[in-house]
């Protein structure tokens, strides 16, 4: 019997160069044939597989803002020096084992977590495990333009940037191999919570001092080296993410052996494969599936209030749009609710403000206002726009907080119309529509955002304020003194009642400046097969896999 795997796995070997739309299929066939042939231990593989909706756009954290690259990267591969209790908003260790930070503010100081070992690659075995080395090469590749790594990689660090963290940290240092120290400029009581972001994640200086050496610096955020629950052992761009369990890891080994990520931009297909045991849990269910999913006896659905938003952009340095009159006249044509209702399909809720539901000190929201057509036509009238074409550029890809970007561009379109206002529907591909957004070909674009931490100002400033519109991270590319101004004194400010007041007066300023209009927050729905046990969802969305069990 030992000869008949062999050449079934051949022949699958021979198939998967011959026909990469099979690839997926027949890479999860060979899994099959080696657990049913080879018997006894191998048998007890565990192999998940995660259906997502779309590739990362990289694999250094550092370099993206999208939570499809956080899925595929530092949620499987990298740690950071805290994190979150599971379920809970309390800040818990994670490398460092504990911190101090001065009575004055101004320094923290960390005490990593001994012996924690990193992974291999292809072309690289680490020497030691983790050390204050790594931590300070993680943060000053993006905080030190002088630094050898700052331009590897196009030298953007969309989240590091667009929190204005250049300003926020004057130096990162090791105290010895075991202690790091941040300096701050100015007292920042939202610190903890900064290192708690994807961007945050440790990398290895010794892989990177490696890489820099073979002249093959780039291949630091290609191959990733972590030292998280998953390594990396393959990634087919728009096909596949392949990883194997980190024997060594230093929260113990997870359950799983194997972990696969295939792409799959369509839900519907996603269902399917949900359906056919081709995949063990998928990511951003069509909401029209969610019925269907819940008389599935072979599937169960977790759900989760998301801390998230959909919203449009208005790119305000293109004109008429950036006369803050314009912009409010579109935004009262659009009928909110009937998105609501068609699109979401219950698994929306109105958004009046950007801030969700759940986010540490958020006002109450007021009620979201009716369509307005007629007092749209007036506000136009009295700016002096007379005739209007506006390019719609919706998300290529479903989220929750956005399920159909295109049919919500063509509901936005009808309702323009009813104002006079003619518009045309930009449909790109996923990478084109991050790459042309972020240099401002759009005249109007539809997003979303979701929150990784509890603070609010952490939540708004990548996608409004003016270090994030330098980026292009801000896609209305609004920059505003004053809302900058209020965001960064409510993250400064101890007092609970302060902060409340100053992101009060910031959403006021949003309110008269109308750079994007909220358009929903989330009932996000993760499906999966029965047999998956221990996934948990977060608030704070993503996909994280350890600790996760197969029956």
């Amino acid at each position: 019997m030992a000869k008949q795997p062999s050449l079934a796995c051949r022949h699958i070997e021979r198939k998967l160069r011959e026909r990469p739309r099979v690839r997926i299929r027949y890479f999860l066939l060979a899994i099959l044939f080696w657990a049913a042939f080879t018997g006894g231990a191998a048998a007890q593989v565990k192999t998940l597989v995660f259906c997502s909706e779309e590739s990362p756009d990289t694999l250094n954290p550092q370099l993206s803002f999208r939570q499809a690259t956080f899925d595929a990267t530092s949620r499987q591969v990298y740690d950071r020096l805290v994190a979150y209790e599971p379920g809970k908003a309390e800040i818990v260790p994670a490398l460092a084992t504990s911190w101090h930070v001065s009575e004055d503010g101004l320094r923290y100081e960390f005490r990593l977590r001994p012996h924690v070992p990193f992974h291999k690659a292809r072309h690289f075995t680490p020497s030691r495990p983790l050390a204050a080395e790594d931590v300070v090469f993680s943060f000053m590749r993006q905080l030190d333009p002088r630094h050898p790594y700052h331009q590897v990689s196009g030298g953007t660090y969309p989240y590091f940037q667009g929190l204005g963290l250049p300003k926020i940290i004057k130096s990162v240092t090791a105290g010895d191999n075991g202690t790091v120290i941040f300096e701050l400029d100015s007292p920042y009581p939202a610190f903890l919570s900064i290192l708690v972001l994807d961007f945050a994640s440790i990398l290895s200086a010794e892989y990177a001092d490696a890489m820099l050496a073979a002249g093959t610096p780039e291949r630091v955020d290609m191959e990733p080296v972590g030292t998280g629950p998953f390594q990396m052992v393959q990634h087919q761009r728009d096909a596949l993410i392949r990883y194997v369990a980190h024997p060594d890891y230093w929260r113990g080994k997870t359950p799983l052996d194997n972990l696969v990520f295939t792409i799959t931009p369509d839900a519907t297909i996603r269902f399917q494969k949900l359906r056919d045991r081709e995949c063990h849990v998928v990511a951003n269910p069509d909401p029209a599936d969610i019925p269907a999913m819940t008389l599935d006896g072979d599937v169960k659905l977790a759900r989760q209030v998301g801390m998230d938003v959909g919203y449009l952009a208005f790119n305000t340095t293109k004109p008429p749009l950036n006369d803050p009159r314009v912009r409010r006249a579109l935004a009262m044509a659009i009928d909110r609710e009937a998105i609501l209702e068609k699109i979401y399909q219950g698994i929306g809720r109105p958004a009046t403000t950007m801030a969700p539901a759940g986010l540490w000190s958020r006002g109450k929201p007021p009620p979201p206002p009716a369509a307005d057509p007629e007092g749209a036509k007036r506000l136009l009238a009295k700016a002096g726009v007379t005739k209007l074409e506006i390019d719609i550029w919706p998300s290529p890809v479903g989220k929750t907080y956005l399920p159909d970007a295109r049919r919500t561009a063509e509901m936005i379109h009808e309702d323009w119309l009813k104002i006079g206002v003619d518009s045309r529907i930009i449909v790109t591909t996923g990478r084109d529509f991050i790459k042309q957004t972020m240099v401002g070909q759009h005249d109007a674009a539809l997003f979303g955002w979701i929150a990784e931490t509890l603070d609010r100002a952490l939540f708004l400033a990548p996608i409004l304020g003016c270090e994030a519109a330098k980026s292009g991270a801000n896609r209305s590319y609004w920059c505003n003194g004053k809302f900058d101004r209020l965001l960064d004194e409510a993250a400064r400010a101890k007092n609970p009642s302060e902060r409340e007041t100053l992101y009060a007066l910031a959403q006021a300023v949003l309110d008269e400046e109308v750079p994007i209009l909220p358009i929903a927050h989330s009932i996000n729905f993760t499906p999966m097969r029965n047999e998956v046990v221990n996934y948990r969802t977060s608030p704070l969305g993503g996909h994280y896999f350890y600790g996760v069990d197969l029956k």
